[in-house]
């Protein structure tokens, strides 16, 4: 039996849903970060469960041909990224086995190897994320900016992210010095005491930039200096919001926002349609990367221009918006008030008028729709993590439409909703991963369902 503290020599099998090394010991499974397929470590245990352990890797005999230098100064403290420690293809094939791990554990598929194809991956890895959300911390003295630790809430400071789009780091310079020169105290989780809880900053191709700063206070001082500073430093900077959170948790936005300063709103283009990206909505994180998510996911609906099409999830209407074109219709649901307002206007904007968006929770509205008689050829379901609810497949199911689409952040969930969805009727008939986190563990996956056909 393995003994917490005890050193043991260990070889890497493979690799994690975190990319964490995963090893065997004694008949034990022992996660290791840091180590790569093949690699011969040593490694003292941190934490030892019945069937597994955790381990911190000591010494490295045979480093693998995948390992490389991380490129970010704070790798080995911050929890933002997984992957710096190998080749760009390495995290791709983890992500890959990971994607048909779970669909044939969790979801019972019995994929081979040739059913789930390679991830598609970015062609430039870095400077491709349209988010960073900084926690903020420190004293009003020397404010910290940065990322959370590993499995902690002890923050980690940063001065730029390598993984962001350009700008974040002129954004932290201005936003500590504002805070020290207004003495704006960071927001203390333990005490709940200070005002300023996160900095995000929300980054489009183009280059324009939208800072939405996080408080615990309605208002904050010396605004007009801010934003001076971000318009004269932080190149393509075009609005400034702020969204009050006095709530005693870790959810990072307040229900609400208004502006403080210049637009209401971002524009990015995505498949030749311009989507606003307020404050609040959900936007996929990549947008080069979700360009061919989204193709893959349109092809499977494989639309007709006589189909009628429901989005559960819809957020602000990019799937939505994007499928109208070649259907007949297309019906969104999402339960963000203001996504939902963004996806009128999206629709508005690019002069399309076949669709139609309900503000609902999915689990409510689908089953009341599908109880009134709605019956769509494709249901897209591109829920969050968690998953759908079982009231939604239970919808789908009595809806029964011809296909499936199934886009997902979170494949175990993902999978454990297919498996509901085969056993009402459904088949399995392709996937698709596309990397939209580079040198982090997740994956996005879309699949595609069909109804009432064998094998």
């Amino acid at each position: 039996m393995i003994q917490k503290n005890q050193t043991i020599a260990l070889t890497c099998a493979r690799l994690g849903a975190e990319l964490e090394g995963i090893c065997r010991h004694e008949g034990q499974t022992v996660f290791v970060e840091g180590a790569l397929p093949g690699e011969k470590i040593s490694a003292r245990v941190l934490k030892v469960a019945p069937r597994y352990a955790f381990a911190q890797m000591l010494s490295l005999e045979n480093p693998s041909k995948d390992r490389r230098e991380p490129f970010c100064p704070v790798y080995d403290q911050c929890g933002g990224c997984s992957g710096q420690h190998m080749c760009y293809d390495a995290t791709l094939e983890a992500k890959w086995q990971n994607v048909l791990d779970s669909l044939n554990r969790v979801g019972g598929l019995g994929l081979t190897e040739e059913q789930v194809p390679p991830v598609l991956g970015a062609g430039a890895p870095l400077r491709g994320r349209n988010k960073t959300s900084l926690p903020v911390g420190g004293t009003i003295d020397e404010p910290v900016l940065g990322f959370y630790r590993k499995r902690s809430h002890r923050l980690v400071s940063i001065e730029d992210c390598p993984v962001a789009m350009a700008g974040v780091s002129r954004v932290i310079q201005v936003v500590k010095e504002w805070m020290r020169q207004s003495r704006v105290w960071p927001y203390d989780e333990e005490t709940h005491q200070g005002t300023l809880r996160h900095v995000v900053v929300r980054t489009t191709r183009k280059g324009e930039m939208m800072v939405l700063l996080v408080a615990a206070a309605a208002t904050l001082p010396d605004i007009p200096l801010l934003v001076s500073q971000l318009t004269g430093r932080v190149k393509g900077f075009c609005g400034l919001h702020l969204s009050v959170n006095t709530a005693h948790n870790n959810v990072i936005l307040g229900d609400n926002c208004h502006k403080l300063y210049g637009e209401d709103a971002l524009v990015e283009e995505l498949l030749g349609l311009e989507f606003e990206i307020s404050p609040l909505s959900f936007f996929q994180v990549n947008p080069a990367q979700t360009e061919k998510l989204y193709q893959q996911a349109i092809a499977f609906a494989a639309l007709s221009p006589e189909d009628l099409v429901v989005d559960a999830y819809a957020g602000a209407g990019t799937i939505a918006l994007c499928m109208a074109r070649q259907a007949k219709k297309v019906i969104g649901i999402e339960i963000v008030p203001q996504a939902v307002d963004s996806a009128w206007r999206n629709a508005r904007r690019n002069h399309i008028d076949n669709v139609e968006f309900y503000t609902a929770a999915v689990e409510d509205k689908l089953p009341a729709l599908v109880a009134k008689g709605l019956r769509p050829e494709v249901v897209v379901l591109d829920p969050p993590r968690r998953g759908v609810e079982p009231a939604v497949i239970q919808a789908v199911l009595k809806a029964a439409p011809r296909r499936v689409v199934y886009v997902s952040c979170h494949v175990p969930t993902q999978a454990r909703d297919i498996a509901l969805l085969v056993q009402g009727g459904y088949r399995f008939e392709a996937c698709q991963p596309v990397d939209m986190f580079c040198y982090a563990s997740g994956v996005e996956n879309v699949v595609s369902l069909v109804r009432g056909e064998t094998l």
